[in-house]
C-alpha cells in the first residue's frame, strides 16, 4: 500500500495504488464558539482495492491530523464514524 498524501486545496487525503486512487473528502468549517470542525464527509476505494485496508489508513490518518489542528473531529460518512466515536 502506498502512502497517503494529503491535498489540502482539494480537502482530500489519497492513497495511489496500481494506478488507482482511494480517496477521503472532509470539509473544515468554524462554530459559532470559534472552535473549528474537521468533517469527513466521504470515504471511496475503487471495488478491486476494497477490503485491503485503505479506507482505514486514510481515516487514521485524516484524524491524526485534525487532532494535530486542534479540530473537533465529525463524520457525516458512515465508515469514518466508527473510528470517532
Amino acid at each position: 500500500m502506498e502512502n497517503v498524501r494529503h491535498i489540502p486545496e482539494q480537502n482530500r487525503f489519497v492513497a495511489d495504488y496500481q494506478g488507482a486512487q482511494a480517496i477521503l473528502q472532509y470539509v473544515t468549517f468554524k462554530k459559532e464558539s470559534d472552535t473549528t470542525v474537521l468533517d469527513i464527509t466521504s470515504t471511496y476505494v475503487p471495488p478491486e482495492f476494497r477490503g485491503k485496508g485503505f479506507a482505514e489508513k486514510l481515516v487514521r490518518t485524516a484524524i491524526a491530523w485534525g487532532k494535530e489542528q486542534g479540530y473537533e473531529l465529525h463524520a457525516s460518512c458512515w465508515y469514518a464514524a466508527k473510528f470517532i466515536r
